[in-house]
């Protein structure tokens, strides 16, 4: 019986925390970062704030676990890059996976809360940055370089490299997005921009005939 509440419990927590950070997003976007109280966040997400502040006792620290949350795969975890030793399929599982994930709606929102308060608050870019961005951008540089040490590719320059794949993804998936309000490609053309980035890929830094 313990066991049943507590799994119970933990259950009710993770659906407040997913309202408060869900409506804390909303929030943040259409009134700005500062102009955003924990208390009209709370009030949003149905909660009291005590319980909003019991998990987040600071407002950073709740856009803290939007950034680390948004940048997460379905698992809960950060990405783990893919074995080395088939180059097309370990860019494409990566592809396939950063297309999904920086086409979701909540990473859009994301990226345009930072860009909109970066003026007034800059420590919200680094808390995109370090706590995001660079975590994933470090997995797939040690993909290309475990690739590289491998022999199944020659990448010199893992960080730049890394760069150029994620980059050609996010400039079809990701950055027009941001501009245009009904950009919504399908998944066979989000696809097609994966693969082809992939081909690019290959054609520059594979040391043999691919697959």
């Amino acid at each position: 019986m313990t066991e049943g509440l507590s799994d119970h419990h933990r259950r009710l927590a993770q659906q407040k925390r997913e309202a408060i950070t869900s409506s804390a997003t909303t929030l943040f976007l259409d009134h700005g970062y500062a102009g955003t109280s924990l208390a009209r966040i709370a009030e949003a997400a149905g909660v009291s704030k005590s319980t909003l502040f019991k998990q987040f006792p600071t407002k950073a620290a709740l856009f803290e676990a939007i950034v680390s949350e948004s940048w997460k795969q379905g698992s809960g975890h950060a990405p783990t890059p893919p074995p080395a030793g088939d180059l097309r399929a370990g860019l494409t599982a990566i592809g396939r996976r950063y297309s999904k994930l920086v086409g979701q709606p909540g990473m859009t929102a994301l990226f345009r809360i930072v860009i909109a308060e970066l003026p007034r608050l800059p420590e919200l870019g680094r808390m995109q940055f370090q706590l995001g961005k660079l975590p994933y951008f470090d997995s797939v540089r040690l993909y290309l370089q475990a690739e590289h040490e491998a022999g199944t590719a020659r990448v010199p320059d893992a960080e730049s490299a890394a760069n150029q794949f994620l980059g050609m993804i996010a400039n079809f998936v990701l950055w027009p997005r941001m501009l245009l309000t009904d950009w919504n490609p399908a998944a066979a053309e989000t696809d097609h921009a994966v693969d082809e980035a992939v081909e690019t890929m290959l054609a520059r830094y594979a040391t043999g005939p691919q697959k």
